[in-house]
């Protein structure tokens, strides 16, 4: 296997056999972030993986993933499962831990849509430690009652213009008892189409990794 560090290649994460991307940055990277993709998508998701290419220029390696089999992909119902999807995350998080590239980085979670979600019921598992959580757009309010257990510093980034997201966010920042903090990216709808919209979801999620850096045991 190489071990080049200024790549993208293809993994299949276990123990399900998921089927993922993991991107290095040209230097020896720094952390690890895995991304959590929404409803309706997958590890090719343009939005995801324009952040992931940023992220990776920062000196972080990324990992995106598809949380579900195709099979399973194709039930509905599965694709808005929380629980099922964050024991999804959990599973990758202790892949990229053995995996010989990423077994000796802090990891953290970057969610969109009700991937965050996932992401936040994962982060809430004592034994996961994950260094940060990062949301785009993000419903961390399926996350429930998991939200009081999250430890990971947590940023929730939402479009200015997405009112109904915007609120539940708000609502959910209230539950949350870790570090936390909701970015407004003034005029974003909820996809952050807008000129400008992305780029300001990508400085923030950077400099949110990057100055959380060490899980916590």
């Amino acid at each position: 296997m190489t071990t080049s560090l200024d790549h993208e290649q293809s993994v299949v994460v276990s123990p399900r056999g998921l089927e993922g991307s993991l991107g290095l940055p040209g230097v020896p990277p720094k952390g690890l972030v895995i991304f959590a993709h929404g409803s309706g998508s997958s590890r090719f998701s343009p939005r995801n993986k324009y952040v992931a290419k940023a992220l990776q220029q920062a000196g972080l390696a990324t990992l995106l993933f598809d949380l579900l089999i195709e099979a399973e992909a194709a039930d509905r119902a599965n694709v808005f499962d929380i629980p099922l999807l964050a024991e999804r995350l959990a599973e990758a998080t202790q892949w990229a831990r053995h995996f010989e590239l990423t077994q000796m980085l802090p990891i953290h979670y970057f969610g969109a849509s009700t991937g965050a979600a996932a992401a936040l019921v994962a982060a809430a598992q004592p034994e996961i430690g994950v260094a940060a959580v990062v949301s785009r757009g993000g419903r961390p309010d399926l996350a429930a009652t998991a939200l009081a257990h999250v430890r990971a510093p947590t940023l929730l980034i939402v479009g200015g213009s997405d009112i109904e997201v915007l609120a539940l966010n708000r609502s959910a920042l209230s539950r949350l008892r870790c570090e936390a903090k909701l970015e407004v990216v003034p005029g974003a709808t909820h996809l952050f189409e807008e000129p400008g919209a992305l780029e300001r979801v990508v400085k923030l999620a950077r400099d949110w990794f990057l100055g959380h850096l060490v899980a916590v045991a």
